[in-house]
């Protein structure tokens, strides 16, 4: 009887012996199977001495709907890519060797001629919308230490990075462009940027996303629009600004904070320092949009604490907002960012 119980020990043992050999830790401490792509850091050079030489071919490798983070390291170069994280590719992480010196790149635009004829959906040209430079759909994407540009140049609307999934953090990154850098895309998306350089021309920071910019330095290369939030009625925050420094080129002297593109659009600056190219009024109603008018009246932009000369408020837009202390205080990452699932960009959850 002992021997059979024996027996039966060692055969659970052998069966589960395969599944234990193949246990490894990744970069974060995390156990992860050897059988998963997440198993290994992935690495892209592009002298070949990494296990791909474009971004694009590691995501592609990277298992649908994975179950642990993977790491893209990617070494210096100028990586000349459009590129898509679709929707089934989550949880991976791009992380370059230098963020000057580790770049995606590309220079498509509004209306430019589509390559070959046409694209899967019958257009000719390309549109705001797929004009970007780096495409995230999937849900629990990072990015850190990476140049990510448009270099189409004063064309018109051109995007840089546009983001789709949820729970996106971007770190220590340089978003580059001009007209609509950066679209922070979807109602349902939420998104963190700490530590961040992102410059433009006009409305460069764009879209109906609630969004975090925490310690960021936002440059203004034109006399234009920073902000041009889409915020729904749906949603309890927009875009915020934590902490960010506002600057701008030389020859820059007449800047507004942001316009409404939606008329329920939220757009909060907290104790950022904002340079005097700002317009004394601060906000502008964009007025000429035929289809939506007084936008004013609904959408919510408000400030506290900020400095510098370009944050006196005595002559602001009388529809703007002027936060008490304790007003203030409500807007903390947990209570915009945190959701029903209690999110923690910091913490990397």
């Amino acid at each position: 009887m002992m021997k059979k119980i024996l027996l039966m020990i060692l055969l659970l043992f052998l069966a589960f012996l395969p599944a234990i050999a193949q246990t490894t830790v990744n970069a974060t401490g995390t156990a992860l199977s050897a059988t998963s792509t997440a198993a290994k850091e992935i690495i892209v050079a592009q002298d070949g001495s990494g296990n791909f030489k474009t971004i694009q071919a590691a995501v592609n490798s990277v298992r649908d709907l994975g179950q642990w983070r993977v790491m893209i390291l990617i070494k210096k170069g100028r990586y000349n890519e459009k590129l898509v994280i679709p929707s089934w590719k989550t949880k991976i992480s791009l992380v370059g060797e230098d963020n000057r010196q580790t770049i995606i790149t590309n220079n498509d635009y509004s209306g430019k001629a589509f390559p070959g004829g046409k694209d899967a959906f019958g257009n000719d040209k390309f549109s705001t919308y797929t004009s970007y430079t780096v495409l995230v759909q999937g849900d629990d994407f990072t990015a850190e230490n990476l140049t990510i540009e448009n270099t189409s140049g004063r064309v018109g609307q051109a995007v840089a990075l546009h983001v789709e999934g949820d729970r996106s953090v971007i770190s220590n990154c340089r978003l580059l462009g001009n007209q609509d850098t950066l679209y922070a895309a979807t109602e349902t998306s939420r998104q963190y940027y700490i530590n961040c350089y992102i410059e433009g021309t006009t409305d460069f920071l764009f879209g109906e996303a609630t969004v975090v910019f925490q310690g960021c330095t936002i440059k203004s290369l034109a006399n234009s629009y920073i902000t041009a939030a889409a915020t729904s009625p749906r949603q309890q925050f927009g875009f915020v600004l934590m902490n960010c420094k506002l600057i701008a080129a030389d020859d820059v002297n007449k800047v507004f904070l942001g316009r409404p593109w939606r008329p329920y659009a939220k757009t909060v600056l907290l104790k950022c320092e904002l340079g005097n190219f700002i317009v004394k009024e601060g906000w502008n109603p964009w007025k000429g949009d035929a289809m939506f008018k007084d936008k004013e009246l609904t959408a919510y932009y408000a400030e506290y604490g900020n400095t510098g000369e370009g944050a006196v408020t005595t002559s602001r837009v009388l529809w703007a907002k002027q936060l008490n202390k304790k007003q203030a205080k409500l807007f903390t990452l947990k209570a915009i960012l945190g959701g029903t699932d209690n999110w923690s960009p910091q913490a990397g959850k």
